[in-house]
């Protein structure tokens, strides 16, 4: 059994959330390191910041000697990676950072656990990863077909893990999460950029038609399915993670507004951005043979989730000043108001 797990990037969204997931599952030490940039937040762990099984360290994973050092003095047994820089609109405008995090890094803490015999590594991706599906869904033997410097960034962190299953034989998995969401995720993100602008009655940018369709997985159903790959899952092997049920982003955004008691015409289309994948759709048979399935159906964690950011203004007000303010009227080419 695992008993002392080292989560990179569990001060962001899912990470966050995972963190407590391991906790939760008991006799389990987490450690996590987090270079705390714009996405990553303490605020998301306030709850546990004293929990005697949690220990928060700040630091980059492309530092080598500080990875070595957090290995080898907390005696880690298993790496989680979600530390990864993750935005399409961003890595459009600042292609470098996401290699630098997305292979460098990964290739830093890959490095690490070998030296320290680390026995498990869950490398933690994207369905971007395989590109366009304009038919049928992508199994992980599917090509990686990425189209945006994130997606491709992942994707060559992904083939750098796989390959040392190949090479050294060292225990390795990947998983590949649909488009996630809940609480606690930053605002840049499609679903909860649209219910904060709709709580303060602004625009909500939607890109193109709307018609691009995406596989909508709720934070915990991603989180449970990652653990369990942690404990049962094959070394050397991908494991997809998704509901199967893609849904048109157009229809979501009314879903939202309708939930909100907003007018449809808050919706404003705008330029949509350089190769947008029109279609994801995920085969996930090889998860459900672990005995996942996720548990929480669309409506009501999008409900869920609503009700969160409605609960928690000074959470999202917060993030949404400075930083985001200038990188979201560089991206939508209108002020943000408030």
């Amino acid at each position: 059994m695992i008993r002392r797990v080292l989560v990179t990037g569990g001060a962001g969204f899912i990470g966050s959330h995972f963190v407590r997931v391991l906790l939760r599952q008991g006799d389990v030490d987490v450690v996590n390191l987090d270079a705390l940039r714009y996405s990553g937040n303490l605020d998301n762990l306030r709850d546990i910041e004293g929990h005697p099984r949690y220990t928060f360290i700040h630091g980059d994973i492309c530092d080598a000697a500080l990875v070595g050092r957090v290995v080898r003095e907390h005696r880690v047994e298993a790496i989680v990676n979600f530390a990864a820089e993750t935005h399409v609109d961003r890595s459009i405008a600042e292609p470098g950072g996401f290699v630098r995090t997305d292979v460098v890094g990964t290739s830093v803490l890959l490095e690490a656990a070998r030296a320290a015999g680390v026995s498990r590594f869950v490398q933690v991706s994207t369905d971007e990863v395989y590109g366009d599906v304009p038919t049928g869904r992508s199994a992980e033997s599917a090509p990686l077909a990425p189209r945006s410097p994130y997606s491709a960034s992942k994707a060559g962190g992904d083939l750098l893990v796989l390959s040392y299953y190949a090479t050294y034989g060292f225990p390795v998995l990947v998983t590949r999460g649909s488009n996630t969401f809940g609480p606690n995720q930053y605002p840049e993100k499609f679903i909860p950029l649209f219910v904060t602008n709709a709580l303060d009655d602004q625009p909500l940018p939607l890109y193109g038609d709307g018609l691009q369709e995406r596989d909508w997985l709720y934070v915990q159903d991603h989180c449970e399915a990652i653990a369990l790959v942690l404990r049962k899952g094959e070394a050397g092997q991908v494991y997809n993670l998704g509901t199967g049920q893609e849904r048109p982003n157009l229809d979501v955004a009314e879903t939202i507004l309708g939930l909100m008691g907003k007018p449809r015409s808050l919706l404003r289309h705008v330029t949509d951005r350089p190769g947008h994948d029109r279609r994801y759709a995920l085969n996930c048979d090889k998860i459900a043979g672990l005995g996942w399935r996720p548990l929480h159906p669309f409506d009501d964690a999008l409900k869920a989730t609503i009700e969160w950011y409605r609960g928690n203004p000074e959470w999202w007000r917060k993030t949404k000043s400075g930083e985001f303010r200038a990188y979201y009227e560089r991206v939508y080419g209108s002020r943000l108001q408030g």
